[in-house]
């Protein structure tokens, strides 16, 4: 078939290569230059004037991430070449918190997470013991809960210590709200395949993978280098290129921009949920006025829902100092997200990412999930938490990006777009129905899941 895919973040990359390999022309329409999406490699230059890769935000992976590392592979980027595992650790400055022992970090899913808990530096044995003892019991039930229930209310019979330092940062790094606000549900989804699941090759589930190569290189820029390579005129990224709309057309669909318009047999739509739901309405729209009533509801109800979504933003702080070096390429920060006064939950050090890259030597990515406030004020909040934290008192600001719709809300029985929109048209993204909150899985799954629809 004659098959579009609109946007080229991970979701419509992912899409576009199952779709190619099951023998369909592809066109991928992309509005901006670069490919990824909102993960995708940003230019910026340090304080000093040399020039660097960075990112739009700092990802991060884990080796549950079964989905994205197959399609890694597929395409020829080697997992473990591009990111570097860390068995299942979240150290804070002063060496206390969540960290598996060398001797553990081979051990099998659940025992290598028994093991980090068990050694955790600066918790009591009960606190321990009621972390393993609630694990257990989840796994019991099937890591199944009320889909109305918070993480703060799964989490309830947990101490404090535990809950500020392992769950609450977990849950604000894996669905970007705070325990309080998220849906335990798709939490102990996360849980399952993180602390139980199967890993990839020689990785444990709960393994940490951090990007070793800026995000356009570790998926989307590979992805379409392979396409083109593989696959030659059959498939077309036309980067530059936005797409106005789309319209009923005939058995297909017909897309249009400014000065063009192409018809398709089939239409994957793989752009955030804001934009995807503006162009679902506009279809709408243009059914209606063709005498298309049942489609025009189907497709005004898929738009409805996909613009009811809520999201938040996540703010990613890049730093830089001579000779600057943490003790773990990924820190713990102690956050206070109400006050603000110390907002940032990690930090990390892109020089021990790529070591070899000279221009990444002492620039370190402080992340703000659900974030909130102005960027110039975040900025100085996170430097200033730097100093107190870490010591640090020489950071100079590279770049501040915030991401005001980094991602979806994954609140407690929320209701998410379906995969299908109508007849001929699918819909791809993180945002899009299934079991992950908005992560980079989440988005790769959705593109695999559309083309093979």
């Amino acid at each position: 078939m004659k098959l579009a895919v609109v946007g080229a973040g991970w979701a419509g990359m992912a899409a576009a290569v199952e779709a190619a390999d099951a023998g369909h022309q592809v066109t991928v329409f992309e509005a901006a230059r670069t490919l990824g999406g909102r993960a995708r490699a940003l230019s910026a230059n340090r304080p000093d004037g040399l020039a660097l890769t960075l990112d739009n935000g700092q990802h991060i992976l884990i080796g549950a991430y079964s989905e994205t590392l197959q399609l890694m592979q597929r395409i020829g980027v080697p997992p473990e070449q591009v990111l570097l595992g860390l068995p299942l650790a979240l150290p804070y400055p002063d060496g206390t918190g969540l960290q598996t022992p060398a001797w553990a970090a081979r051990w099998p899913a659940p025992l290598d997470a028994v093991a980090a808990i068990a050694t955790a530096r600066g918790w009591r044995w009960r606190e321990r013991w009621a972390l393993v003892r609630a694990s257990l019991a989840w796994q019991r039930d099937g890591f199944v809960c009320d889909p109305l229930l918070t993480v703060a209310g799964l989490c309830a019979p947990l101490p404090v210590r535990v809950m500020d330092e392992l769950i609450e940062p977990l849950c604000v790094s894996a669905l970007n709200l705070p325990a309080r606000d998220a849906s335990a549900q798709v939490f102990l989804r996360v849980m399952r395949d993180a602390l139980f699941g199967q890993g990839h090759g020689r990785w444990a589930a709960s393994t940490l993978l951090l990007p070793r190569t800026d995000l356009g290189s570790l998926l989307p820029a590979a992805a379409a280098s392979w396409l083109a390579g593989r696959h030659g005129a059959r498939v077309q990224v036309r980067t530059g290129t936005r797409v106005r709309g789309l319209a009923p057309d005939g058995t297909g669909w017909a897309l249009h921009g400014d000065s063009w318009r192409e018809p398709f047999d089939r239409v994957i739509w793989a752009t955030a949920a804001a934009p995807a739901a503006q162009a679902v309405h506009q279809a709408a729209q243009a059914a209606h006025t063709a005498g298309h009533a049942g489609l025009a509801s189907a497709l005004s109800a898929w738009s409805t829902q996909a613009e009811s979504l809520a999201f938040t933003a996540i703010t990613t702080v890049y730093a830089w100092a001579p000779g600057v070096r943490l003790s773990h390429p990924l820190l713990a920060l102690r956050a206070d997200p109400d006050a603000q006064q110390a907002p940032a939950q990690f930090v990390f050090d892109r020089g021990q990412l790529t070591p070899d890259d000279p221009a990444a030597q002492g620039v370190l990515a402080f992340v703000v999930s659900a974030s909130v406030g102005e960027r110039d004020e975040l900025q100085a909040r996170v430097l200033e938490q730097a100093r107190q934290q870490l010591g640090l008192t020489g950071l100079q600001p590279i770049q501040t990006v915030v991401e005001k719709r980094a991602t979806f809300a994954c609140t407690p029985g929320l209701q998410r777009p379906p995969l299908f929109i109508a007849p001929g048209l699918l819909a791809a993204g993180d945002y899009v129905d299934g079991p992950y909150p908005a992560t980079l899985e989440g988005a790769v799954r959705s593109g695999l899941a559309a083309a093979r629809a």
